[in-house]
């Protein structure tokens, strides 16, 4: 049994309820329910009580170490078997570390510790992962995204993951570690027996000073599937370095993020040859990046190559218009594989989405997903759109938000999802003005059809 409960304040009537379900549930997540220690010190009996609770998210409540306390009684006892623990953002510090430390060496069965918006500090996390270093601990996934980690935290890190060939997903973002600290994390990645698929190091101060040392990982570990490096300021160069570890024949990535990354352009020729050689490569989010018209369209000429296997673009905020519209259009009436596509916040116009819907109509596109926010858009391309959404069965989200679409654009809209061979069951439509009208047109449209969801 699964109880899955969020943004609830929870009355003691409603507590004393919830508990007696609990007891047999395997799954329990609270995020956002004003949760306080004192609630800890009941979950403590349930860890302990109900070997088949193998899931406690408890996100977003103001728990504190008293709170952490209580819990790790629970997870200390020999009955239980949990395995993901989930405490982002509880107002832990440094003194909840040596209690988890202790659940860490004592207990098997957790493979998942996701403590990130603490604020641990390096302090505390060297004290995890002396938890972590212990032969008990099986941990395959640890995430510290706003630790308050420093350069310090390395070291530490490095012993841990020489000592736990289990780690699988490591995520360190937004923790001001520098590039002399992600060269030694990286080295340390190297050497260690650890089979990493996932490293998270978005917003850690990288440069293109320390790609090399990142590139060299992607070409050790055919293991890393997963890459962030996103909001870090590795330019043109940066990639280029990157580039050749993600070229090694050894690399196998699949997922690789590097939205703001001061990349211009002149990386899409690496990009693109990146992606017409790496058949693992599935997903790219280049958000945020000055690529505009030329280097969109160089992006567009590699998916047209039937070696690209790329799943999912997002090219959010990359400075584009009209103009490689119709070689967007190119690709997708040639791209099988492309499923999702993001390409908001660009200045791609009515005329640029025109261009656009006659590719998206081509038998050959498959894209599900399509993101058209702030696209300068009005009701003069939505019968256009309209058809889009009544052809393409396999089209399920459609994203048209701060786009000035009135109450004409929203009627055509509308009259698609109102067609029994529209599939769209997300239509996402936030700041778009329309009379009260509409409002309740689409508000009977979704008593109608209640699959689909309309967000605004």
């Amino acid at each position: 049994m699964e109880l899955d409960i969020q943004c609830e304040e929870m009355s003691p009537s409603r507590w004393a309820e919830l508990l007696s379900t609990m007891k047999s549930c395997k799954t329990i997540r609270l995020d956002d329910c004003n949760l306080s220690s004192s609630n800890c010190e009941d979950l403590s009996s349930i860890i302990s009580m109900n070997p088949s609770l193998t899931e406690l998210k408890l996100n977003n409540n103001e728990l504190g170490d008293a709170g952490i306390e209580y819990l790790c009684k629970g997870l200390l006892m020999p009955s239980c078997s949990l395995q993901k623990l989930w405490l982002q953002n509880c107002n832990l510090t440094s003194a909840s570390c040596e209690t988890l430390r202790s659940v860490l060496s004592a207990q098997p069965s957790l493979t998942e510790l996701h403590v990130g918006d603490n604020k641990l500090g390096t302090a505390g996390v060297k004290v995890l992962c002396q938890g972590m270093m212990n032969p008990n601990c099986k941990l395959q996934k640890l995430q510290l995204e706003y630790c308050e980690l420093t350069a310090d935290i390395v070291e530490a890190l490095n012993a841990a993951l020489q000592s736990k060939p289990t780690l699988k997903e490591l995520s360190l973002s937004n923790n001001t570690l520098g590039d002399t600290a992600v060269k030694q994390l990286c080295w340390g990645l190297v050497e260690a027996s650890c089979n990493l698929e996932l490293l998270h190091l978005e917003n850690c101060g990288i440069t293109s000073d320390s790609c090399r040392e990142i590139s060299a990982v992607l070409s050790n570990k055919s293991s890393l599937i997963d890459l962030s490096v996103g909001d870090n300021k590795i330019g043109d160069s940066g990639l280029a370095l990157l580039c050749q570890g993600l070229m090694h024949p050894n690399c196998k990535i699949q997922k690789l993020w590097l939205w703001d990354c001061d990349l211009t352009s002149a990386s899409c020729k690496d990009l693109s040859r990146l992606i017409s050689t790496k058949e693992t490569l599935t997903e790219i989010s280049l958000i945020d990046n000055n690529l505009r018209d030329s280097g969109m369209e160089m992006l567009c000429q590699v998916l047209k190559d039937p070696k690209s296997k790329l799943q999912e673009l997002w090219v959010r905020e990359c400075g584009l218009t009209t103009a490689c519209c119709k070689a967007i259009s190119s690709a997708l009436s040639m791209n099988k594989n492309l499923k999702v596509l993001h390409i908001g916040e660009n200045k791609l116009g009515d005329a640029g989405v025109e261009l656009m819907c006659e590719g998206l109509l081509h038998p050959n596109c498959n894209i599900q997903s399509l993101w058209l926010g702030n696209c300068d858009l009005t009701a003069a391309c939505c019968a256009t759109l309209a058809t889009v959404m009544a052809t393409k069965q396999c089209l399920t989200e459609l994203d048209l938000s701060y786009n000035s679409l009135e109450d004409e654009g929203v009627r055509k809209i509308c009259e698609a999802l109102r067609n029994p061979s529209c599939n769209v069951q997300q239509l996402i439509l936030y700041d778009i003005f329309w009379s009260s009208e509409v409002d309740d047109e689409l508000r009977a449209l979704e008593e109608s059809k209640p699959e689909v969801k309309i967000i605004s």
